[in-house]
């Protein structure tokens, strides 16, 4: 009998992944954030043209450095990591890939910037092969084509016009792909708040020379309202995120990310007033279904793995 609870709790440290519902767990860490984010998008075409790319990108690294900074920083040290290298690393690609998002939508249509920046799932899924060996099955790679197709048929893509801010819009969903690698890696002994405590912090020091050259001041109480609304949702949505690889591997995260589409397309409906197309139904139950499938395989590979870990061990039983 002791040898069998022994036995027990030895199997719950050495094979946690397989008690663990992975992307039944980790969808709601992806759903939540996908919404926020697309809040966080209307919030920044709503701010107005007069606040630069890098004002945006200065508050929401800065005001979100603050907030943590007050928030959890006087329990203990908050920039203690295991990892500084590569915290480094991951912040700086974060940075570089939000900077290019916004860049290409200032050079190009908003469609054509999105679906191009969406591709990060698929740069996620290479560089999950190439530097962790993670293996991809077919019906996986299935469920990235369809969400992949769904964001072109929702956001009717037509490429020309600027070269360059196309070239820079898939530049930064390279970069957002390396992004969510890095940080799945960085969950295995990382908390969620350090790792985008990192990332605010290396952006602020990034963007405030460009910022302090001439910075623009919210003056009214909208836009006070709205600078604010930018940092915490920000904040939410990252925390949210960065919890989520816990669970999920990181191209899987970035696919379930790609919701966020629908929600910015319904909130332009409803707030901007924009036309609802058959775009809008084809393209989101595209996504939709593409996602839904993924958890359906994922939970069925960690059904069979736990039978098969209770078949092995008999004392688990």
């Amino acid at each position: 009998m002791r040898h069998d609870v022994q036995t027990h709790k030895r199997l719950k440290v050495e094979t946690p992944i397989f008690f663990t519902e992975n992307c039944g767990n980790g969808s709601f860490f992806y759903a939540g954030p996908a919404f926020i984010f697309a809040v966080l998008d209307v919030l920044i075409k709503l701010i107005g043209p007069e606040f630069r790319v890098w004002d945006i990108a200065f508050y929401r690294w800065g005001g979100g450095f603050a907030l943590l900074l007050i928030i959890f920083g006087w329990r203990r040290n908050p920039l203690r990591t295991f990892n500084h290298k590569l915290m480094i690393i991951r912040s700086i690609s974060g940075c570089i890939g939000f900077l290019c998002l916004i860049t290409a939508i200032r050079l190009i249509p908003l469609s054509t910037a999105m679906i191009l920046f969406y591709c990060f799932p698929v740069f996620a899924a290479v560089f999950s092969v190439l530097i962790f060996g993670e293996r991809i099955s077919k019906k996986e790679i299935l469920c990235v084509i369809g969400a992949l197709c769904g964001a072109t048929v929702l956001l009717d893509v037509k490429l020309g016009g600027n070269l360059f801010g196309h070239i820079i819009a898939w530049l930064g969903g390279a970069f957002a792909g390396l992004t969510v690698c890095l940080i799945k890696k960085l969950r295995e002994k990382d908390g969620p708040v350090v790792i985008y405590l990192y990332f605010c912090m290396l952006g602020a020091i990034i963007s405030f020379p460009a910022f302090i050259a001439n910075p623009k001041i919210p003056e009214s109480g909208t836009e006070w309202l709205m600078t604010a609304g930018i940092v915490c949702s920000s904040i939410v949505a990252q925390l949210l995120m960065n919890q989520g690889y816990q669970y999920c591997k990181s191209w899987e995260g970035g696919l379930f990310l790609t919701s966020e589409i629908i929600y910015a397309a319904a909130f332009g409906i409803y707030f901007l007033g924009e036309l609802t197309t058959w775009r809008f139904w084809g393209g989101g139950l595209l996504i939709f279904g593409s996602v839904v499938y993924l958890n359906h395989v994922n939970a069925k590979r960690n059904s069979y793995s736990i039978k098969s870990v209770i078949q092995n061990h008999p004392s688990v039983q």
